[in-house]
């Protein structure tokens, strides 16, 4: 594994936070005003050009409205898909991480149907404890069940197929699913997010086949983790604690009771395979040389301070084709 340098832990999160409120990484906390009561679906006006059928839907849950941006693919038959459900990261929304990752597309070679859903106030309750501007740390986690409810109610998702990716805190959101629902999940996948730890910790309650792909030089959440995490800006949600991305694929090869980890270096990244256990759930940590809080292989250039994106892989391919060969 490489060891590369990071700053201080303060500094660097700080960085995070002023590129955010500078508006690089969109910055609003404030929650979407109330929609009409869903299901309901209209066109999205500004998805890229990938065959297959694009559309912004709303979906009633705790009594308001929730929305996400829904890509079908161009040769749907009718029957349940395979189901992926990718998190944004903190500061952003659906449509940035569709930009950003070009998931569309790989899932549409692979015929997954593909859901970004929206966060409150553009950011995802990935850790277990209440804060004042999320008194109820699980209404993520029940949202996206009654997602995943629904898009198999109404015959689009497979049951046994359902997956779950994101991007920074997207990615702890991630893994927070696969943590806590191991009965829904059939994968996880993780680009820049770790498992939250401290007063939010999330711990992993059984098997799921994870992949976490990380940054070796990420300078807004380390390679080693955040455990003291400074504190946020003004009227900005807590920092959440985490551990370090290794430590975290080390909670899931546990639970999963995976085998042995195998190390191995290849051109531009290093990979350690945890593998599957009598479970059927491997996990798997790849660090990519040099790389920063980046989507290895986005053709969007990152914000200023947010370290190189790796060109070494395509990290939606190599997600998604992880993420398939899982079913529960």
């Amino acid at each position: 594994m490489s060891s590369n340098p990071f700053p201080p832990y303060a500094a660097a999160f700080a960085l995070g936070l002023a590129l955010t409120a500078a508006g690089l990484t969109g910055c609003s906390t404030a929650a979407r005003p109330p929609a009409a009561a869903g299901p309901t679906s209209t066109p999205s006006a500004s998805a890229p050009a990938v065959p297959g059928v694009d559309s912004r839907e709303r979906l009633t849950v705790d009594g308001g409205t929730r929305e996400y941006l829904m890509h079908r693919p161009a040769a749907d038959g009718g029957g349940p898909r395979p189901l992926v459900i990718a998190f944004h990261g903190r500061g952003a929304d659906a449509e940035n991480l569709r930009r950003q990752s070009g998931l569309d597309r790989a899932a549409e070679a692979r015929g997954m149907l593909l859901v970004y859903p929206e966060a409150l106030g553009k950011a995802w309750g990935a850790g277990t404890a209440p804060t004042d501007r999320r008194p109820d740390p699980d209404a993520d986690v029940r949202f996206t069940e009654a997602l995943v409810a629904e898009l198999v109610r109404t015959g689009r998702a497979d049951p046994h197929r359902v997956y779950v990716a994101g991007f920074s805190n997207g990615g702890s959101m991630a893994l927070r699913m696969a943590a806590q629902r191991p009965d829904l999940v059939a994968g996880a996948a993780s680009v820049s997010g770790e498992l939250p730890t401290g007063a939010a910790a999330v711990k992993p309650t059984g098997p799921v086949p994870v992949l976490i792909v990380y940054g070796a030089e990420d300078p807004v959440r380390p390679l080693a983790g955040l455990p003291s995490p400074g504190p946020a800006a003004p009227g900005e949600e807590p920092i959440t604690a985490t551990m370090s991305a290794r430590a975290g694929a080390e909670a899931f090869a546990a639970a999963g009771g995976a085998g042995s980890p195998a190390e191995e270096g290849r051109p531009g990244y290093d990979s350690v395979t945890w593998p599957a256990g009598p479970a059927g759930a491997a996990v798997r940590l790849l660090v990519m040389h040099g790389a920063g809080h980046t989507w290895p292989g986005s053709a969007v250039p990152p914000p200023s301070g947010f370290g190189s994106v790796s060109t070494a892989l395509d990290a939606s391919a190599t997600v998604l084709d992880f993420l398939s060969t899982g079913r529960r």
